[in-house]
């Protein structure tokens, strides 16, 4: 995941439906149990217009562009050149799909360029008449375009998972590893498991994983009986397990960070005083290969959000565009789910209607059910996997909504 935080993160929605073409991905959003399902659509490559409703902004000033009288105006601020150019037309790309799925005529998408400035980007998005943003992907640039939308009244859906930049009208759809942590240390609970032990890299995502481990230990009954840090070196995450000792007892031990660490990590842990602990880890591992490679990781547990949809939405985006999609494309397809579902009480030449966010009932979409909570960053459902021979295998599934 493309984020500005100091850690290696993998570049990685109910009532009736009707038929709409085999292989066609259905676009759901629960809304007050609204469902929006899919026109057919073409899956043929790439056409060399962008959908109806979608567009480029020009890159050199030529003024405003022209009124939209019938659609609403929404802004997708992401990466298109330099060194996340990848992630971000991957999320362009299924921003399209989302479009084209929909058949919306309500919503008019244009792309900015965050890589060349995200406060400029946000400035001619904000010039060209945009109500709504969707992104910026990075964290520093949602703290840079925040403010400049707050003054102009233009809420903001990013696609960062850094909290610090959630509030005061920004919404975070980012994968959070909090979440993650206490989904996976709660099915541990619920399998017998009381003692946790954490083996977390510094910064701040280590501060975030250990304090979510510790937090969700106690909630469910358990404890945190040991934590250790390291600096993602080989030496350092060895000399790390070494200070668990021989007298430390714990049940399972959360490897917060990337598969290739924890391949690294596990021979490590089978020599302290508890080799039979369960490995668990943190949504990093649902985007990373590394897993998939030796048998190291076998048995053990990560929380990560529903893949069945997202597969289906990789298939259809790799016959249109030619190549599989990031793991974070969907971020891109599911904001305009839930634009699409929001416009249609979106009456155009209008403020976005900020509260339709806070839904208790929640949306979905291909990463399943979630809401925004107060704080602005959105609470997922998630499934439990197993790694089984360096496949994820669904051991706890993820609740279709919330309660």
């Amino acid at each position: 995941m493309a984020e500005a935080q100091d850690r290696p993160q993998p570049l990685r929605q109910t009532m009736g439906r009707r038929r709409v073409g085999a292989g066609l991905l259905a676009a759901m959003l629960l809304a007050g149990c609204q469902t929006i399902v899919p026109r057919g659509v073409d899956d043929r490559p790439a056409p060399s217009r962008p959908p109806r409703g979608a567009e480029t902004a020009p890159t050199a000033p030529q003024g405003a562009l022209p009124v939209d009288a019938e659609r609403n105006r929404v802004a997708l601020l992401v990466p298109m050149t330099g060194p996340n150019a990848a992630v971000g037309n991957a999320i362009a790309n299924a921003a399209n799909l989302a479009l084209i799925d929909t058949g919306t005529a309500k919503v008019r998408i244009t792309t900015y360029d965050t890589a060349t400035g995200a406060a400029a980007a946000a400035d001619r998005a904000l010039a060209d008449g945009n109500r709504l943003f969707l992104g910026p992907l990075l964290g520093d640039d949602v703290r840079a375009v925040s403010p400049m939308a707050r003054a102009a009244k233009v809420p903001v859906i990013a696609f960062s998972n850094d909290a610090t930049v959630a509030g005061n009208g920004t919404y975070l759809m980012g994968f959070s590893p909090a979440q993650s942590i206490a989904r996976v240390v709660d099915y541990a609970r619920s399998k017998g498991m009381t003692r946790f032990a954490g083996l977390v890299p510094t910064g701040a995502y280590g501060r975030t994983a250990s304090a979510m481990l510790i937090r969700a230990a106690e909630a469910s009954g358990g404890s945190v009986v040991a934590m250790q840090t390291f600096d993602r070196s080989a030496e350092s995450l060895k000399a790390a397990v070494a200070r668990f000792g021989r007298d430390q007892q714990y049940d399972a031990v959360l490897i917060a960070d990337g598969g290739r660490i924890a391949l690294q990590a596990v021979p490590l842990l089978k020599r302290t005083a508890s080799p039979g602990a369960k490995i668990l880890g943190t949504e990093l591992w649902a985007t990373d290969n590394a897993i998939r490679t030796g048998g190291a990781l076998n048995g053990a547990w990560y929380a990560s959000v529903p893949d069945a949809m997202y597969r289906q939405l990789g298939r259809r985006y790799q016959a249109r565009y030619g190549r599989a999609p990031y793991r974070l494309a969907s971020l891109g397809y599911d904001a305009v789910l839930l634009t699409v579902r929001i416009a249609a009480n979106w009456r155009v030449g209008t403020a976005f209607p900020e509260r339709m966010l806070i839904d208790r009932g929640g949306f979905g979409g291909v990463d399943g059910a979630f809401r925004f909570n107060r704080d602005g960053i959105a609470q997922r459902t998630l499934e439990v996997n197993q790694v089984a021979s360096g496949t994820p295998v669904v051991v706890s599934v993820a609740p279709k909504g919330f309660e």
